[in-house]
């Protein structure tokens, strides 16, 4: 009858029908946190030169961000954390010993030309930090180049420059990296701890590692990207990285060293540069690793991973695109 309630209703209404609790705030405030124990170990082994570089970073992110939207009079989203997320992970992509204006450079390039350019967050197509670190390599090559030996606990301020273990490995060979850290063993101890020369980021495997388990803990990650990009690097190395045979290369070296944990858990797995789909996941992140090999191997920088990540996101709406669930009872033309 009219004017009665029915009992049973069929309510239209448009997508997502299920939300869950995470926003994009949380997540980038969670990742942020996720990176404090390798950023503490950076600040023991480098001291005041980490904090400048790296501070300096976020603040011209978070404030580029802000000034970018304020003036085209677009909403002011700094508080999501993303563009202080974009400058902690450039500063930890960068050498602790930069001059003041590089930094900021970066930051700019990163958060205004790489992302709001293109229509702000979860528009852009290649990873912002990324982008940042290769621009200012591209324009200070010597400047970013140039490493500085560890200087545990905020002492010995002028620290002595020296090579990476990759630019060892890569002009001089193994003999001269055991040389420098005694023996295979302590080397690996060194490279675990943090103990060796690099970007901010190039610290504690084992920090970095804490931040990752609390990454694909709470979901925010899985293991595809990661695993593929760990393994195909692994496997490359074992079979190409020896010296007049195959198969007599040092996995555990390449594993641990250059920014190589760093990119494949927390930025080859940002969600808007990577393919959404498990399998095209796993593609991606053999990509990355394949190229990562091959410019240590065969390339003219020691590091590969930030070219890798920035290439294979070329890729990555094509990996989507091929692999793709074709719907139930759709015939594939």
């Amino acid at each position: 009858m009219a004017g009665e309630k029915k009992e049973h209703e069929l309510i239209v209404s448009v997508s997502p029908h299920v939300k869950g609790e995470e926003t994009v705030s949380r997540i980038m405030w969670s990742v942020s946190l996720a990176l404090l124990p390798a950023f503490l170990m950076s600040l023991y082994y480098f001291g005041p030169g980490a904090l400048f570089v790296t501070a300096l970073c976020v603040i011209t992110s978070v404030l580029a961000e802000y000034l970018y939207q304020k003036a085209l009079e677009k909403k002011i989203t700094v508080s999501d954390g993303s563009s202080f997320l974009t400058g902690l992970l450039l500063g930890m992509n960068l050498p602790p010993s930069l001059p003041f204006y590089i930094p900021i450079a970066g930051s700019f390039m990163a958060v205004v030309i790489t992302k709001q350019l293109f229509g702000g967050l979860g528009y852009n197509i290649f990873n912002p930090a990324l982008i940042g670190r290769a621009f200012l390599l591209i324009t200070w090559p010597k400047a970013m180049t140039i490493w500085k030996e560890p200087t545990a606990i905020f002492v010995a301020l002028d620290a002595k420059t020296t090579a990476t273990p990759l630019g060892i490995l890569k002009e001089e060979g193994i003999g001269k990296l055991l040389e420098a850290f005694g023996d295979k063993s302590n080397l690996y101890m060194q490279l675990l701890l943090g103990n060796r020369a690099g970007s901010v980021g190039e610290t504690s495997v084992v920090a970095l590692l804490l931040g990752a388990a609390f990454l694909l803990y709470r979901r925010y990650i899985t293991w595809h990207i990661p695993l593929s990009f760990l393994g195909t690097v692994a496997l490359i190395a074992w079979v190409f990285g020896g010296k007049g045979a195959f198969f007599t290369g040092d996995p555990v070296i390449h594993l641990l060293s250059g920014g190589l944990i760093l990119g494949a858990f927390f930025m080859a797995t940002d969600y808007v540069t990577c393919p959404s789909i498990r399998k095209g996941q796993i593609i991606f992140g053999i990509g990355c690793g394949a190229v990562t090999m091959l410019i240590r191997l065969k390339g003219g920088y020691p590091e590969g991973v930030m070219f890798a990540i920035l290439i294979m996101n070329c890729f990555a709406p094509l990996i989507d695109r091929a692999v793709k669930t074709v719907p139930f009872g759709t015939v594939k033309k």
